[in-house]
């Protein structure tokens, strides 16, 4: 399988909405909110994004409290800082203020039970002026609705769609390296729509070609497969 970065219209839309926040004057509140399903790829693209961009990004972890959170900020910054939370999120806006970059924050759902952690996403979107873009799951939208003072600094909002056929087919022509025929990525289409199905699904059916010999794939080949399993 060839190591590459497929570009769906989902992280085309991704990047879209990031140069949207940076491009927002200062009065403009640019925070953003990436949400959907699982597997379509979203923490995937946000690592390519900010690996591509020199972005900060950070997953929240289960039991995440502010100070474990500003840590993780700062770790990213590449300080090593002790102290409490005031200590730390002073570091942390004052670093941020000096050498300026988009903050990524994924699996935000985590931080969803806590007001006061949160918060801290806010006060560092509101004291520094970088945009800070959210990734959640497809339930994090109307979670986020209940801190109001945040929610209406979301500028924008994105929620990862389900693979189009003409994604699957991309997908599938750049990544595999057997032929795979247009009938073919039809059933697949028909039976996969999660990024981590699909690496499944390409994996098998090169596995199959080698040990097989093939040159490419076809209908025959994928019906009776446990395609999109």
């Amino acid at each position: 399988m060839r190591k590459i970065f497929v570009k769906t219209k989902n992280v085309k839309n991704f990047s879209g909405i990031i140069n949207n926040l940076i491009d927002k004057s200062i009065s403009t509140p640019k925070m953003g909110l990436i949400y959907g399903a699982p597997g379509l790829g979203k923490s995937h693209t946000a690592i390519w994004w900010a690996t591509k961009n020199n972005a900060l990004y950070v997953r929240a972890q289960h039991k995440m409290n502010t100070k474990w959170l500003l840590k993780e900020i700062l770790s990213e910054i590449g300080e090593d800082i002790k102290g409490n939370i005031s200590t730390l999120s002073n570091q942390c806006k004052m670093r941020l203020k000096l050498n300026p970059h988009v903050l990524i924050v994924d699996e935000i759902d985590y931080l969803l039970e806590s007001e006061n952690t949160i918060e801290v996403l806010r006060d560092i979107h509101d004291n520094v002026g970088i945009p800070v873009v959210l990734i959640g799951m497809q339930n994090s939208k109307n979670k986020l609705g209940k801190y109001q003072h945040l929610y209406d600094r979301l500028s924008e909002i994105l929620e990862f769609q389900p693979f189009s056929k003409e994604d699957v087919d991309i997908i599938v022509d750049e990544l595999s390296e057997v032929k795979i025929t247009e009938e073919a990525k039809q059933i697949i289409f028909e039976n996969t729509n999660r990024f981590r199905q699909l690496i499944k699904d390409i994996s098998l059916l090169e596995n199959l070609a080698k040990t097989n010999g093939l040159n490419k794939i076809d209908v025959k080949q994928v019906k009776g497969l446990k395609i999109g399993q």
